[in-house]
């Protein structure tokens, strides 16, 4: 929200520089982003007329004009504006003057002819981006009085950051509201004299959706001048809230939105067929935006239709049909509430942010809609005239938000701001902030005010209470409790940890947000039935993630196209599982990997990462539990992974985890080049640690024997090692794999795995006889279990 000090100053004025209105403001909870001059620095600009003009003798698109500028003597200036006519008051900047980005006016000749000063347009004056020509003043402008001091740009503009709550600061009526509270200083709230009706005519209006639209005001006005031009004062207090002046019409809605905080809207009336409906738009229905777009709407969206069409996105923007344009001459005008929750989303979803959808999905003033259509209706016929109809103001009652009473105890007061207050000060905070406030046995009654959508519990009121009394005047309060040392499980595993063992191993831990695409999210978990926010940030954030995954690969893209080809990333966070319609909460460790193995170097090929380098990391990681035998790598199935390149990590019979490549297809959907591989971990089960026992180095020496070993290929290694480990016992200190080989040289369907086995005794050196016993019985077990046999 922005708004000009002088613009407030008008409601209300308390004896304050500009800086301390800011720090007020931000002390109550409206946040101030910046202050801004509104206008920039420039001197010796004085309100001219201009008396003659005449052809310039050398230039045919320059002419000689005669200003009056407050001198002794009229002023000879050459001007290029197409539009300088005879007897315009306009801004003269004066020989000597200095505009901004530090233009000095010097006398000169332009094509020969002298000229002394410019006349100014408002991009030269800094007061808009661009213009076509000179800066029109009013007639009335008192000439030779300094710009500065008539258009009063020695002012401030303020912009507020409001958080999503306080809608009713979303005016300048809201603001002037706080800061009377705040300083108890008298609101002077212009008087708004309803206009008296001069013509019959009422427009029809239906509510077809009563729950989203309960209340819709408008007005039939006919006969505006097309030629009328939006005041100059209009203009800059538009300007100075960040708006251009677009038609007289939409000034006049827009002034009286960032006025009172009530959206309006214009529709051209020779464009409706048979009066207003408020209904839901049917799915597939199309309409054109004022912006240019064209929408296909869908059965959840509120539009503003008539008997053929929709006209308007109703609180969001209105339809480039019914809008008002330079040949406007009968205009209906409206002013509706909205609910909030039939607006919250929906231009987000539509790719749209406007002044209208940001304060009716906040919450309007469900009582204000009639009194801003009479304000409107004053200006434009002050602008415009026209012959004015009825108000009709068309209202469901019982859909209508209604204020039910608060209880306020004092306790609890006490208890969340940490200090009590006395009676008579609760209740001055109180009606300084609007409420209706009735004492009841244990503190009060409040009813706020219609425009106060964000106070619907009592710790509302007490937080509306501290920020007025003021949080700094709350004394500090130490707390004070004995320290209470908690020693680690010795058979804890940290997260901490789990985390600098991957960091060790060259990951990047990321922090990706919980929402997440539901398209993504689809993707990756198609059967996972994921809980979509009622209000999303956005279209791509409108889910809440049942795994890590979206928020990892959406963070490998990101920097996949900024040439980062080599990734290791890791995150720790929680996952949502929609269980029955309840959100189940489960914090995981999930991690992705993509590129190759090691950073290009010369001692070493480069060689992509595959599913093993991922394993060892998984494996390395579960070596710091103290107890890695108790989890397995079991074949398995996930559709976001390669069927081939799956694993499932159990625990004792119970999957704690998943690991694999990224299907290609989907791979090929997200545009990502190369294989990527991903894990995710419960971590409940990961940190779920075993005290490692000691076991003494034994000093005799290591014995080696190498098997080759030829077994069917559908024979997983981890039965091997299972059978090998099961025979050898405790003598077996290490089992490496160190080759594997398939060809014609062995039986067809067969593999032939190359194994070392080390051996090593605790209480003495083995012997040869010792060790082939050991063997034989590994190669009967390996025999009789799996069916392998050593290669001849």
């Amino acid at each position: 929200m922005r708004f000009s000090v002088a613009w407030l100053r008008e409601w209300v004025d308390p004896p304050i520089d500009v800086q301390t209105l800011a720090d007020q403001l931000s002390m109550a909870g409206l946040e101030v982003d910046a202050i801004e001059p509104a206008a920039p620095a420039f001197s010796g600009v004085v309100v001219g007329e201009v008396l003659a003009l005449e052809p310039h003798p050398n230039a045919d698109k320059l002419r000689v004009c005669t200003v009056a500028a407050g001198r002794d003597e009229a002023l000879q200036i050459v001007c290029g504006a197409a539009n300088v006519a005879q007897g315009m008051r306009v801004p003269v900047a004066l020989v000597g003057a200095e505009l901004p980005g530090g233009f000095k006016i010097k006398r000169a000749k332009l094509r020969g002819v002298e000229s002394l000063g410019m006349i100014c347009s408002a991009a030269e004056l800094g007061l808009a981006e661009s213009s076509n020509g000179i800066l029109p003043l009013p007639v009335q402008a008192p000439v030779g009085e300094d710009l500065r001091s008539y258009l009063a740009l020695d002012d401030s503009c303020i912009e507020v950051d409001l958080t999503p709550d306080r809608g009713d600061c979303l005016g300048l009526a809201g603001i002037a509201r706080e800061v009377a509270a705040i300083n108890r200083t008298a609101l002077r709230t212009p008087t708004i004299t309803p206009v008296a009706a001069t013509s019959d005519e009422r427009p029809v209006v239906r509510l077809e959706a009563p729950e989203a639209c309960p209340r819709y005001a408008a007005r039939v006005v006919r006969g505006i001048d097309p030629t009328a031009e939006t005041p100059l004062w209009m203009r800059e207090r538009l300007r100075r809230s960040g708006l251009r002046a677009i038609h007289p019409v939409v000034d006049v809605t827009n002034y009286v939105m960032l006025e009172l905080g009530q959206p309006m809207h214009g529709f051209d009336l020779a464009q409706i067929e048979e009066g207003i409906r408020v209904r839901l738009a049917r799915d597939g229905e199309r309409l054109a935006l004022l912006n240019g777009e064209a929408l296909t709407l869908r059965g959840d969206s509120l539009v503003i239709a008539d008997a053929e069409r929709p006209l308007a996105l109703a609180g969001i923007m209105g339809g480039e049909g019914s809008g008002v344009t330079a040949a406007t001459r009968d205009v209906l005008l409206e002013s509706a509430f909205f609910a909030p929750t039939a607006i919250a989303g929906r231009a987000r979803s539509y790719g749209l942010h406007t002044d209208s959808s940001h304060r009716f999905e906040r919450g309007v003033d469900p009582g204000l809609q009639v009194r801003a259509l009479e304000r409107a209706t004053e200006l434009l016929l002050a602008i415009a005239g026209g012959a004015f109809g009825p108000v009709v103001d068309c209202a469901v009652a019982d859909q209508l938000p209604q204020r039910a009473p608060l209880t306020l105890r004092r306790q609890r007061i006490a208890q969340v701001l940490g200090l009590e207050l006395d009676d008579a000060v609760v209740e001055d905070l109180l009606v300084r902030l609007g409420m209706e406030v009735a004492p009841v046995a244990e503190g009060w009654s409040v009813v706020p005010p219609s425009s106060r959508f964000d106070l619907v519990l009592e710790v509302d009121l007490i937080a509306d209470l501290g920020r007025l009394y003021g949080y700094d005047r709350i004394p500090v309060q130490r707390a004070c409790s004995a320290t209470v040392a908690h020693l680690p499980e010795e058979t804890g595993f940290d997260l901490e940890r789990a985390k600098l063992a991957l960091v060790e191993r060259g990951y990047f831990e990321v922090i990706t947000y919980s929402f997440v695409s539901p398209d993504l999210q689809a993707l990756l978990d198609p059967a996972a039935t994921p809980l979509v926010l009622a209000n999303p940030l956005s279209a791509e954030m409108a889910a809440m993630r049942t795994s890590l995954w979206p928020g990892l690969l959406q963070a490998a893209r990101q920097n996949l196209a900024r040439q980062q080809p080599r990734m290791r990333l890791f995150e720790s966070g929680l996952r949502f599982r929609n269980v029955a319609g309840e959100l189940h909460q489960e914090p995981v460790l999930a991690g992705l990997l993509v590129g190759d193995v090691a950073p290009e170097q010369w001692g070493e090929p480069a060689r992509a990462i595959d599913f093993y380098d991922m394993k060892g990391d998984l494996e390395a990681l579960l070596r710091l539990t103290g107890c890695p035998q108790t989890f397995r790598f079991v074949s398995g199935e996930l559709a976001a992974l390669h069927p081939g390149q799956t694993a499932r990590i159990e625990r004792e019979g119970r999957s704690v985890g998943v690991a694999g490549m990224l299907h290609p297809a989907i791979a090929a959907q997200l545009d990502i080049a190369g294989d990527v591989f991903l894990f995710e971990l419960e971590l409940g089960p990961l940190l779920d640690g075993a005290l490692p026992a000691f076991q003494p180095l034994s000093k005799f020496p290591v014995i080696r024997r190498d098997l080759a070993l030829e077994l069917d290929e559908a024979i997983p290694y981890e039965r091997v090692h299972h059978c090998i480990a099961d025979a050898a016992g405790a003598l077996l200190r290490e089992l490496v794999l160190f080759d594997v080989y398939r060809g014609d040289k062995i039986t067809p369907g067969c593999k032939s795995l190359a194994l070392g086995l080390i051996l090593q005794a605790s209480s003495q050196t083995l012997t040869d006889q010792e060790v082939d016993e050991v063997l034989d019985g590994v190669l009967a077990r390996l025999a009789g279990d799996l069916g392998a046999r050593l290669r001849s």
